[in-house]
């Protein structure tokens, strides 16, 4: 079985040779890997199955700048949102370009970016047909899909006040939102794109950071739009849904809307093993091994531990792609990252 069928094989649940797997390294953790390896890239030193692949923005930034007080040292995104990278950890500083506004025609002139135009889009193409020339799955990168696009625009204290006050502002923004993420969707899906990967951050640890009811109205039925033009172009292609957090009380309704993928599946927050049990049947998952817990804190021995439960409890029937639940920032012991791809590894070779 080849890589590629391997990975779909084991994503529709209809079995598959070994348990595919894969993880994403911070800065320093990248440097580490160099170091101890000689070796450049990880995904092709460890063979994971999929390769990441992001559209490059070609439009520019410089119609955002006047939207900040000072540009320097600060990267600003195809949106116009600002970020203040760190030299170690995967996280950064945000500085949003729409805190201030406060009429509708302070959105209507603001410099959306337009999906076609503003994009290389040749060049993403040739990239997915590069991937699948070589056994790989080629996975399009559109996280941040529509509620995180707008509350980083505009700040979270800001948008979670303008949906719950019905503002006509934060309707806006989320349609101007999702009629890009609707034709960016579509162009992945025509590019042949195995796995196009959505998703928002709209759970805390605990719960939902807003009224299920809330989520139903502004962002589910825009999210489906989204889910529905890709698949227009392309009726077999994968959605892939990211949500940190406890979500898993619109669950039913990210099947509903046709996800076929759930990450991070964040044990620290929902039970891998009870999420399976309900809802295994009609989804795959995508990550299951703490980094809150486990990588950081747990010992090799621990690590093996949980990803042997992992692969027996979630990944039996197939529909498990073993994963860290976020990126493994410098607090994660190379050992532990050992243990986690020799486990793996050891499983597949002996299964």
């Amino acid at each position: 079985m080849s890589v590629r069928e391997n990975f779909l094989y084991a994503m529709r649940r209809k079995g598959s040779s070994y348990i595919p797997f894969e993880f994403i390294l911070c800065p320093s953790l990248l440097a580490e890997f160099r170091q101890r390896t000689g070796m450049e890239d990880y995904a092709e030193y460890y063979g994971f199955p999929t390769r990441l692949l992001f559209v490059d923005y070609i439009g520019g930034s410089e119609k955002f700048h006047k939207y900040y007080k000072s540009v320097e040292g600060i990267f600003i995104n195809d949106w116009g949102i600002g970020f203040k990278q760190g030299d170690t950890v995967d996280f950064n500083r945000m500085i949003h370009p729409m805190k201030d506004f406060e009429l509708l025609s302070d959105y209507e002139k603001y410099p959306y970016p337009n999906p076609i135009k503003d994009y290389d889009w040749k060049s993403f193409f040739q990239k997915v047909q590069e991937v699948k020339g070589r056994d790989l799955i080629a996975v399009a990168y559109e996280e941040v899909t529509i509620f995180e696009t707008a509350w980083y625009l505009r700040g979270m204290d800001n948008f979670l006040i303008d949906m719950a006050t019905g503002s006509e502002c934060a309707i806006y923004l989320l349609d101007q939102i999702t009629d890009r993420r609707c034709t960016t969707a579509g162009m992945f899906a025509r590019a042949g794109c195995d796995v196009l990967r959505l998703g928002d951050d709209v759970s805390t640890q605990l719960d939902m950071m807003m009224h299920p009811d809330t989520w139903r109205e502004y962002i589910k039925p825009r999210l489906a739009k989204v889910i529905c033009a890709a698949r227009s172009e392309n009726p077999g292609i994968m959605i892939f849904y990211h949500g940190d957090g406890n979500l898993q009380k619109i669950i039913p309704d990210l099947i509903e809307i046709g996800v076929d993928i759930l990450n991070p599946v964040q044990p620290e927050c929902m039970n891998p093993v009870e999420i399976k049990k309900l809802y295994g049947d009609k989804l795959s998952f995508w990550g299951t091994v703490g980094t809150q817990t486990t990588m950081p804190f747990g010992s090799p021995d621990e690590v093996r531990d949980v990803c042997i439960k992992m692969i027996n409890e979630v990944g039996n029937g197939g529909g498990l792609l073993l994963a860290p639940t976020h990126v493994l920032e410098p607090d994660v012991p190379w050992e532990n990252i050992q243990a986690f791809i020799d486990t793996v590894r050891e499983h597949n070779k002996n299964n």
